[in-house]
């Protein structure tokens, strides 16, 4: 079945330009022109990704995706100015997977949805070795169903934050630079800042804080991220 995009923005130009290359590269997609019609669209077709525009009328993105965070785990990829750098990093904290500053191609927007997309979609049978539970104390990593855990109790991540805590997991000793992490997430070249992948790691931090977990991401200074000792010590 074709995987359903819904596409939040004001500018229905823009709407017009991203449902057509959407509809190229297979996908299907429905449109929003506002915050307000972006949710009620969300809880009416259960869309695989939302394409969310930040400044949009009578409901912002921000405002948008603190309340699909609310309420579930569809992934989002945010549309910004290039004046927007506070509300893209507030969106990341909130739980985006990725944001595409403006100007943009079509072709740039499609290819970070389908990378989204890949990453939900879970491992071909091929990598069906890499698929088996990822254990480190306390903490529970089940990659096939997207699904983390602390003393059995789960801790709902967005795709980038579990794509990152599967990332130190699969190498707990091992130190990533905030590059390798991007380039294990989205492979090489692709063009987000370190500040995104700080902001994706504070997440976690806060998410596993509220069950109890003040030791699962550790910080080397000047080097980058590795797996804390997540309750084994």
């Amino acid at each position: 079945m074709p995987r359903t995009i819904l596409v939040a923005d004001d500018d229905p130009h823009i709407r017009q330009l991203l449902v057509f290359a959407l509809a190229k590269a297979g996908l299907d997609a429905i449109e929003a022109a506002d915050g307000e019609q972006a949710v009620a669209m969300v809880a009416d077709h259960s869309p695989d990704l939302v394409v969310l525009d930040i400044n949009m009328p009578r409901m912002d993105g921000i405002e948008v995706c603190r309340r699909l965070r609310g309420t579930g785990d569809v992934p989002i990829l945010f549309l910004s100015s290039r004046d927007d750098e506070l509300d893209r990093v507030l969106g990341i904290e909130l739980g985006a997977d990725d944001y595409v500053t403006k100007p943009f191609s079509p072709r740039e927007v499609v290819a970070r949805v389908m990378a989204i997309l890949r990453r939900t979609a879970g491992r071909p049978p091929a990598a069906a070795a890499m698929a088996a539970p990822l254990r480190h104390g306390r903490l529970v990593l089940d990659p096939d169903g997207w699904q983390a855990s602390w003393d059995g109790r789960p801790v709902a991540l967005t795709v980038a934050e579990f794509g990152i805590m599967r990332t130190l997991a699969t190498m707990p000793s091992k130190v990533f630079s905030r590059e390798a992490i991007i380039d294990r997430l989205h492979g090489p070249g692709f063009a987000i800042t370190d500040r995104t992948v700080d902001s994706h790691v504070r997440n976690l931090r806060g998410k596993f804080a509220l069950v109890g977990a003040g030791d699962v991401i550790e910080t080397r200074a000047g080097i980058g991220y590795r797996l804390g000792a997540c309750g084994s010590g």
